[in-house]
């Protein structure tokens, strides 16, 4: 069932704009490692190096397709390769990249004991992340002020009990659709 998706999800990408389908970024996973994590690539080439942080869902930068992708979190789907070699689960905290973990207090680096995850509660809980950047005056102090700390303490409650555990997936599908 997954795989014809993401097979015309590849396609769509493909013919919507240049550069690959996939889009890799060295993040930080378990015990403070960098890991790459996969994403089909929702911005146009190159987009990148003007920051990490995407604004709005209207960024000039994410590709028509990209708007779809990311609205029904989609462009995640590759993650399920991060989970396969181990690198990932299905829940847990996301993982961060290292120039915000480096902002992180010896008390917050505890979050990197855990195994990142596709989603988690922080990820319910911003689930319009972009949007709250946008309305930010500076949204990179925003992030790094607001919303960093937070998901940083959502993760760090994570019980990692089965219930919990298909609690946040089925709470994740719900909002994504109900997004």
């Amino acid at each position: 069932m997954i795989c014809p998706l993401i097979i015309l999800i590849s396609i769509f990408i493909k013919l919507s704009s240049l550069g690959t389908i996939f889009f890799i970024q060295k993040r930080v996973g378990l015990k403070n490692k960098d890991i790459h994590v996969y994403k089909f690539r929702t911005m146009y080439v190159g987009s990148e190096k003007s920051g990490f942080l995407t604004v709005g869902s209207s960024d000039i930068r994410i590709t028509p397709i990209g708007r779809i992708l990311r609205k029904f979190k989609l462009d995640e789907l590759p993650q399920l390769f991060n989970v396969l070699i181990g690198n990932m689960s299905l829940v847990g905290p996301r993982p961060e990249v290292r120039k915000y973990v480096d902002f992180y207090t010896d008390n917050q680096k505890k979050i990197l004991l855990l195994k990142p995850g596709i989603t988690d509660w922080a990820s319910l809980k911003f689930i319009n992340e972009n949007d709250l950047l946008k309305e930010s005056q500076d949204p990179e102090l925003y992030y790094k002020k607001s919303i960093l700390p937070e998901k940083i303490q959502l993760g760090m409650h994570y019980s990692n009990s089965v219930s919990e555990y298909f609690k946040i997936i089925f709470l994740t599908i719900f909002k994504v659709f109900k997004n």
